[in-house]
């Protein structure tokens, strides 16, 4: 059965998948959201929201994350970072998945990750839940109708939650499994009905293929200036760091809230789509993105509602404290058509300090913005990934390491050239807490963020009068017109101001601890950055 083109099983079968149920080919948004009421995945809410529990996986698992070991990326993998799997391990999952979905229904899109053209990656996304597609049909790229006579995938990604994994006979940590064969372009996902293991596996696709050809991918969000296209910004940070809230700004065109490249030809959304986190949710403070939780076919995950109204509940995190809505950009008034924007002139690199000690925003010089970057510090935001229940501080290099699959240094320095070609200006800046670390403090007001980022953006806040911060050496500003100036030194916001230098000395040796694992692979002004 087919919305798009005739013979879905003949083009499965070259791929191997065969005897199949019914197997519903491109279907649109609302043949989607029919056949998942049809089967009881969820139910519809206001406005034809499709609401859904994702069961017993309400985050990613990138402890079962696997890169097959072959020989065409032993010296190119992160190791470290990316469990191996055998290739008879692998082959014998893709042989048991192939046998359990025989007779089953599955759903097949026929997608785009990337809006420029040229770096664009084809990829075919066969899925045991109908919901699963209406995700990632929102989430990636969508080709026209006419476009999908001369379809042909470059990878496939076949997910069945259903499918349990044996660790001992695939090689594998759990039943729960994510993998990767860059040889055969296949990703098997299986036992997790958590719908970011989609989006999140292409990602670490372009992850790899893309540095290759001198394309920088960025875990980031980027918007830029009505009108100008060239006045590009792009907002590093982990998931609860504010990339989403702080990219959708009224005044600026949104090009993408979460992953994007950089090319010589500037700035490209890999994705179609947004993921947004809903978890106390603001209508006043975040209007377009709470309205596209009544719109139709957003796909609302881990929601407490009533049964009766479907009133959603913005604070209840009873389920998880991951509580997401995915939609396509359209949703959103301000969202670019293109999903390409200029040369970054403004890099913003998003933390979530828990201890409470970094400024609300600093202006880096491009060694101290390398240094950060590898450095990639935040919290962990609770239910982002399993187990975490509250913040926890990290470093995830790049801001992004559970989705890199090349070393830092291949990823840092891309970035150091693209720096230093364009001239980017660079800022840290601290979402996190305030007043104290988390438990004492308070988070950092929306507000304020979004004053400082408009300085920052719209170039004001190069004019005021700035001072070195004394724990990491970069320039902090003294005074910005509309934002409380006691913030701007976060040691003044502390009560006892003995337990923040504790706290700021405890952070110092953090990073230079982390750090010591880069200074091998790093240039000298960048070890001259590292701290004060």
């Amino acid at each position: 059965m087919t919305n798009g083109r005739v013979n879905p099983a003949q083009e499965l079968a070259h791929q191997g998948i065969t005897g199949l149920g019914n197997v519903y080919y491109n279907f649109l948004e609302h043949s989607l959201v029919e056949e998942a009421v049809k089967r009881g995945e969820g139910r519809l809410g206001k406005g034809g929201a499709f609401l859904v529990s994702t069961g017993q996986f309400t985050g990613r698992s990138p402890k079962d994350k696997h890169v097959v070991r072959t020989a065409s990326v032993e010296n190119t993998i992160w190791w470290d970072n990316n469990a191996p799997m055998p290739p008879e391990g692998f082959d014998r999952l893709h042989a048991d998945m192939l046998a359990h979905m025989k007779g089953r229904d599955y759903f097949v899109q026929d997608l785009y990750a990337g809006a420029d053209p040229v770096h664009r990656l084809d990829v075919r996304v066969v899925t045991e839940l109908a919901w699963h597609g209406l995700f990632i049909r929102h989430l990636l790229r969508r080709p026209d109708r006419a476009e999908l006579d001369s379809f042909v995938p470059e990878w496939t990604i076949i997910n069945c939650p259903s499918f349990k994994a044996d660790p001992a006979r695939h090689g594998c940590r759990s039943e729960t499994v994510i993998a990767f064969h860059f040889d055969k372009k296949l990703i098997l996902i299986a036992n997790t009905a958590y719908a970011g293991e989609n989006k999140k596996s292409v990602f670490t696709l372009l992850n790899y293929i893309l540095p290759e050809k001198g394309v920088m991918p960025m875990h980031c969000s980027a918007n830029h200036a009505i009108g100008n296209p060239v006045d590009t910004a792009v907002f590093f940070g982990l998931s609860g760091t504010g990339k989403t809230t702080l990219s959708a700004a009224p005044d600026r065109i949104l090009i993408g809230d979460d992953e994007h490249g950089w090319s010589d030809r500037g700035s490209f959304n890999f994705e179609g789509g947004c993921y947004a986190k809903t978890i106390n949710l603001d209508p006043e403070a975040e209007p377009e993105i709470y309205a596209t939780t009544h719109h139709f076919s957003t796909v609302v995950e881990n929601m407490v509602y009533d049964p009766e109204t479907l009133e959603l509940d913005f604070t209840d995190d009873s389920l998880t404290a991951n509580t997401r809505c995915a939609y396509p950009l359209d949703f959103i008034s301000n969202a670019s058509a293109t999903g390409l924007g200029g040369h970054p002139k403004n890099i913003i690199m998003l933390t979530c300090d828990a201890f409470g000690v970094l400024p609300p925003i600093s202006r880096l010089t491009p060694a101290q913005a390398m240094y950060h970057f590898l450095s990639g510090f935040t919290a962990k935001v609770a239910g982002t990934e399993r187990g975490v229940t509250e913040p926890q501080p990290t470093f995830s290099t790049c801001f992004g390491a559970p989705f890199m699959p090349r070393r830092p240094e291949v990823y840092g320095k891309l970035l150091q050239a693209k720096i230093a070609k364009h001239g980017a200006t660079c800022w840290l800046v601290n979402t996190g807490w305030t007043g104290g670390a988390y438990g004492t403090g308070k988070r950092m007001p929306i507000k304020a963020t979004r004053a400082l980022l408009s300085a920052a953006l719209d170039g004001s806040l190069a004019t005021v009068e700035f001072r070195r911060d004394p724990n990491f050496g970069f320039d902090v500003p003294v005074a910005v017109p509309g934002v409380d100036t006691a913030l701007l030194d976060p040691r003044n916001t502390w009560s006892d101001k003995g337990g923040y230098d504790a706290q700021a000395m405890k952070l110092v040796e953090m990073f230079s601890k982390n750090f010591e694992q880069y200074v091998p692979f790093i240039d000298e002004d960048v070890k001259a950055a590292a701290i004060g």
